[in-house]
């Protein structure tokens, strides 16, 4: 091999210059390895894969056929083989089948699994095995599946053919590429009626950023529920893989009715080479919010609301037995025809038995009240003065709320915008009213003397609501006051906000409901930080965990923004010690598992705010526990997911009493730049 590259490499380079002129439309993004190769090369190699299956077809022996076309970005064939075209594709298929009157598939294709592999044998849910492969075209195949549909099987029912392909180009350094397909049809010509489309991959994708399970090669949510049927299961466990029961366990996590009752879920994960215990995760979005997954979109997107089952109910229910009716109000289910009776889409309250008022999160019920801060302006604003916060609450109605009413009522004051560097928080319940219906508070803690520039004005709180009072339902729910902020001037200087590098919306994409968003409603922070920019205020670069964390596990732990949420989202994968909070509190970050690829920036950043080098002005980072201390920005905020030894020597090797030299290399037009090194 090693006397074949260079000769590869000098004809790449002739044909390289020879379609020069014809380079094509660069349809790469910065998160590609393609945008930053040699045209010449992309030209050469025209990266990217697209599988497309053009017909299928149940032969009357019961051979099954799928014909279908491989072609790169630009609608070009490719070769399987990889010899006319640069990289080989591996081209894998699966079929199944929807019985009459059923609403999941039932695989063809199924493969023996057993031990030492697993504890336990059976044939499960697999790609088929040993079909035979034939050319009929440029890029067009027919492959013949090894499996046969039996004599018997039901020629009117949907049937429909998954493929999953990728494309080796490893060797032209550009990875490799991914392409899923599904063709559904009806064996006798009929039209196809019955389908399973529930979920649509891009709700996945709002966390996920893209799907690519098992070696990467799975991506479409069409292509999963062809093989997780309730036919398939984990053979070292014992836990059902059906698609609906599987998500929602995984989802769901510790607050699994059996977890909650001290039990555990665990699957087998990364085939059969280990045991993952899920009841161990928090997920980000409360698993009481249906809709954070079930969007409008697929043609059965009103499944969850008008097709209730025992299996998906009972995925997150499942202390309750069906068959004896314990859990159940002693009552039976033998099948899933009646539960629509009881378990209707909307009934008239909360947490009654409907669909949307059982899984009704109380801190996020309709029937509050609501609690609206409007922070209107800040008087006596200056270095070394006392500032009073003029403002204002009212419910949604409009009604004023007197802020005795509030169980807590705080607000807070940071700067200055540039970076913020301190913060105090006070207790505003004492505020006084005004004649025009205005809320005031005069801090106590004055500004400090050197003040310049902007601070920032923000505000928490809550007020108790009974919900259904009096009723057996009855439970006291918490009205959060969404976080709001107003920046104002110190020193009469324009008022210049701070700079924006993510967004709320971005982090709600996956912490959607008030699990995260609220801050966990059973810690400290109990749900009054809800907006992540508002988090920002308090956790600044000078900000640490001196003042919980154990004398025996000294010294601090940086609390800065930018690094907290770097080594949150490495979860698993960080090698550096939990922080502590209220209460000493630990805060084992390690059973966060990111759904994404910790190298998508663009799934959290926005206006480019992961290149360097990083504005001017913006303050080092206090951390005892690392060297040097304090640290530049950017290496603070990369090493919280590069957080290996090296990783943190490299940094300190190009940190001087100058400052660091990360931009030399890492610069957004550098030859390491952050888009480059994380590209895919």
């Amino acid at each position: 091999m090693s006397s074949r590259l260079p000769r590869m490499a000098l004809a790449l380079g002739f044909i390289g210059s020879a379609l020069s002129s014809q380079t094509p439309p660069r349809t790469f993004t910065k998160h590609d390895k393609a945008y930053y190769a040699d045209p010449n090369l992309v030209s050469f190699v025209r990266p990217g894969l697209s599988l497309k299956i053009q017909s299928a077809s149940i032969w009357p022996d019961g051979s099954i056929h799928v014909r279908f076309q491989v072609t790169d970005l630009m609608g070009l064939p490719l070769d399987l083989a990889g010899i006319t075209t640069p990289g080989p594709v591996a081209a894998n298929f699966v079929a199944a089948y929807i019985p009459t009157g059923k609403r999941q598939y039932v695989a063809y294709t199924t493969h023996f699994v057993g031990p030492p592999t697993t504890i336990h044998s059976g044939n499960l849910p697999h790609a088929d095995i040993g079909g035979t492969m034939s050319k009929i075209g440029d890029g067009q195949y027919d492959y013949a599946f090894a499996t046969k549909a039996p004599g018997n099987y039901d020629r009117a029912a949907t049937h429909t053919i998954g493929a999953f392909a990728s494309r080796d180009v490893t060797l032209f350094d550009l990875g490799t590429q991914y392409s899923n397909d599904v063709y559904t049809f009806v064996p006798n010509g009929g039209a196809v009626t019955n389908v399973r489309d529930i979920i649509e991959t891009s709700s996945c994708n709002k966390c996920h950023g893209q799907l690519n399970y098992h070696e990467g090669k799975r991506r479409d949510v069409a292509l999963c529920v062809l093989c997780h049927t309730p036919q398939n299961e984990d053979l070292n466990t014992g836990q059902t893989l059906d698609f609906p029961v599987l998500m929602h366990k995984i989802h769901t996590g510790s607050d699994i009715d059996s977890v909650q009752a001290g039990g555990t879920f665990q699957i087998s994960v990364h085939d059969f080479t280990g045991v993952q215990d899920y009841s161990i995760f928090e997920s980000v979005a409360d698993g009481r919010n249906c809709q954070s997954c079930h969007e409008a979109g697929p043609a059965q997107a009103d499944a969850w609301l008008k097709n209730p089952s025992r299996a998906a109910c009972g995925s997150c229910h499942d202390t309750v037995n069906f068959a004896t009716g314990e859990n159940h109000l002693s009552l039976p289910q033998i099948d899933d025809n009646q539960c629509a009776g009881c378990h209707i889409p909307k009934g008239e309250l909360d947490f009654d038995a409907s669909i949307i008022g059982a899984h009704t999160v109380p801190n996020l019920s309709p029937s509050l009240p609501g609690v609206v801060a409007r922070l209107l302006r800040v008087e006596n604003a200056g270095p070394g003065k006392r500032p009073t916060a003029i403002f204002s609450l009212q419910d949604k109605a409009g009604n004023p709320i007197p802020p005795s009413q509030m169980d807590r009522l705080n607000l807070v004051i940071a700067g200055p915008t540039t970076d913020y560097a301190s913060s105090f928080l006070e207790d505003a319940t004492g505020a006084q009213a005004g004649s025009d219906g205005t809320l005031s508070y005069t801090f106590q803690t004055a500004l400090p003397a050197g003040a310049g520039g902007t601070y920032t004005l923000g505000v928490e709180g809550s007020r108790p609501v009974t919900l259904l009072p009096g009723t057996k339902k009855e439970v006291v729910a918490y009205d959060f006051i969404r976080n709001v902020k107003f920046d104002f001037s110190v020193d009469g200087s324009a008022v210049q906000p701070r700079r924006v590098v993510f967004t709320n919306d971005k982090c709600a994409s996956c912490h959607a409901g008030p699990k995260c968003l609220s801050c966990h409603v059973d810690t400290p922070h109990a749900g009054n930080r809800n907006q992540f920019d508002y988090c920002i205020l308090c956790h600044n670069p000078n900000e640490t965990d001196h003042a919980w964390r154990p004398a025996d596990q000294m010294p601090a732990e940086s609390m800065d923004f930018a690094v907290l949420a770097h080594k949150i989202h490495t979860g698993e994968n960080r090698q550096w010690r939990s922080i502590y909070g209220v209460n000493s509190v630990e805060d084992g970050y390690g059973i966060v598992r990111y759904p994404d690829d910790r190298g998508n920036c663009d799934g959290c950043h926005v206006n480019g705010s992961e290149q360097l080098p990083l504005p001017s002005g913006l303050l080092a980072v206090f951390n005892p526990n690392e060297i040097p201390n304090p640290r530049g920005k950017a290496s603070a905020a990369c090493l919280g997911c590069h957080d290996t030894t090296s990783a943190h020597s490299h940094a300190l090797s190009n940190t001087t009493m100058l400052g660091e030299s990360c931009d030399v290399c890492h610069g957004a037009k550098g030859a390491f730049s952050v888009s480059r090194v994380h590209a895919k």
